[in-house]
């Protein structure tokens, strides 16, 4: 069982990003998925979240109506697109799977049971 996080780098401020999440040696389909963010010397925190059935997507204030994420079951991967970018959006970004929930259920917080590596996001002023 892998997650595995890309699509960080350095964007300028007001740029855009779309991180990938890849999983492989198990099936997406039946999990929601989560993108957490870690800042340097700061807690880590949850940004967003989308149910299994795509119904149900959950963001942290901070990056409503900035970022979107969505999913590709058939590719079993996960997307956070990031538009207008500002610099306190710089931190490792890393994709998570909780426990299993309802088909309609997420949460941007709580435990998860799965991470990936992370990727560097930095944003320039």
């Amino acid at each position: 069982v892998q997650l595995q996080a890309s699509g960080g780098g350095l964007v300028q401020a007001g740029g855009s990003l779309r991180l990938s999440c890849a999983a492989s040696g198990f099936s997406l389909d039946f999990y929601a998925i989560n993108w957490f963010r870690q800042a340097p010397g700061k807690e880590r925190e949850g940004i967003s979240c989308i149910s299994s059935s795509s119904t149900n997507r959950q963001y942290l204030d901070s990056v409503k109506g900035r970022f979107t994420i969505s999913r590709d079951n058939a590719r079993n991967t996960v997307y956070l697109q990031m538009n207008n970018l500002k610099p306190e959006d710089t931190a490792v970004y890393y994709c998570a799977v909780p426990p299993l929930v309802g088909r309609d259920d997420c949460a941007i917080t709580g435990h998860m049971d799965f991470w990936g590596k992370g990727t560097l996001v930095t944003v320039s002023s």
